[in-house]
């Protein structure tokens, strides 16, 4: 039986846990845009350890399972051009721009909060996403 859904169960359950934590902790939404955007353009100043911190435990914490896990293939692309243009266009400001904030932020922890404009997002999110797969593998090919 295949067992590759246990991974995207336990990132699932470690987001929404980090999304508690940070919400019950610092009675703030996860929202990783926002905490890398208030970080780049200056308007999280008074709280920029915590949003140091927290982006560091994203980056860092894979490296250190990585150990115990070792590698799991993504089935994303090798195309590493393709893979940072999608980053960048996602999280420099694009997608989440145009949403007014991310998946962390509008589906995770704004459906957790029966958040309208969270649900309304994730739906667009999924939608969009579904869309650029298809376009990007069966038309362009390169993933």
């Amino acid at each position: 039986m295949p067992s590759d859904w246990l991974w995207g169960l336990g990132g699932g359950l470690l987001i929404g846990l980090g999304g508690a934590v940070y919400l019950l902790g610092n009675g703030r939404i996860m929202g990783a845009s926002g905490i890398l955007g208030g970080l780049v353009d200056g308007s999280g100043r008074d709280s920029w350890t915590e949003r140091a911190v927290f982006l560091a435990g994203v980056f860092l914490l894979p490296m250190l399972l990585l150990p115990l896990t070792g590698p799991v293939d993504s089935h994303a692309t090798t195309n590493i051009v393709v893979l940072i243009a999608a980053g960048l266009c996602v999280g420099i400001g694009i997608g989440t721009r145009l949403a007014n904030g991310c998946t962390s932020g509008h589906g995770v922890c704004g459906i957790s909060r029966l958040s309208l404009r969270g649900m309304v997002a994730t739906v667009f999110y999924i939608l969009a996403g579904g869309l650029t797969v298809a376009f990007f593998r069966h038309l362009l090919g390169v993933i």
